[in-house]
């Protein structure tokens, strides 16, 4: 497997990629964000380790630049900045997750075989919940005539329920499935599951997303929606 490792850090950067070798990795270095961009494009790649502060061009903008040539390799932010605003906006840019610095390299390893792995499970193209439809390649969403706009990570999170309509899905299950356990202990969840709610259900007269307070999530089959509304305005505990 290829990783594409970019930091400005070039102590840091050759002890990770010294260790990712190591590990059995393939590595590609890039040191800016510029060249990040080059190697990503030039190159593919089983997953990217994209640090935010560097030079020329942020970490932020090559996400943002990355997702909207369509280039969909996962990306792991790893960077020293870890207020929940600046993990948002990774995520919103279109990271799959986020690391902070300093970090353990045995957890970095962990979250690059879930990226990964995560990345090519689920061979179905299209998924139905009533009349949301989700194609899962061309990832796309669409409520009867209505496109629907997702972040990277609310399409994560929306592919998750889909793939489990019908039933609960907890925010534990969540945080290790989309998240990766890296956002455990933030509003992250709460977040998106709010954005997730409003873009999916409003204007809508049934209800699709459904919150159960304390326990979790869920996308409901048309005949379970009925009765099942009560949750899905309410905030999450």
């Amino acid at each position: 497997m290829r990783i594409l490792l970019v930091e400005d850090d070039r102590q840091l950067r050759t002890a990770v990629a010294r260790g990712l070798r190591e590990a059995g990795y393939d590595v590609d270095e890039a040191a800016d964000g510029v060249e990040a961009l080059e190697a990503a494009v030039a190159r593919s790649h089983d997953c990217i380790i994209l640090d935010i502060l560097l030079p020329r061009r942020d970490g932020i903008e090559v996400c943002r630049e990355l997702r909207s040539r369509n280039v969909w390799v996962p990306i792991l932010m790893l960077t020293a900045l870890d207020a929940v605003d600046d993990r948002i906006r990774g995520l919103d840019a279109g990271a799959d997750d986020y690391l902070p610095k300093p970090f353990d390299f045995g957890e970095l390893l962990a979250r690059l075989r879930a990226l990964t792995r995560r990345h090519h499970e689920g061979t179905e193209v299209e998924l139905r919940v009533g009349d949301l439809v989700i194609d899962t390649r061309r990832r796309t969403v669409r409520r009867r005539d209505r496109d629907i706009q997702l972040t990277v990570k609310e399409f994560a999170f929306l592919v998750h329920l889909a793939r489990n309509a019908g039933r609960v899905v907890t925010r534990a299950e969540l945080t290790s499935a989309v998240w990766d356990d890296s956002q455990a202990h933030s509003n992250v969840i709460d977040v998106y599951a709010s954005r997730l709610r409003r873009k999916i259900d409003e204007g809508e007269s049934v209800a699709l997303f459904v919150t159960h307070r304390g326990i979790g999530y869920v996308l409901a089959v048309p005949d379970a929606t009925a009765g099942g509304h009560e949750g899905s305005g309410g905030t999450t505990g």
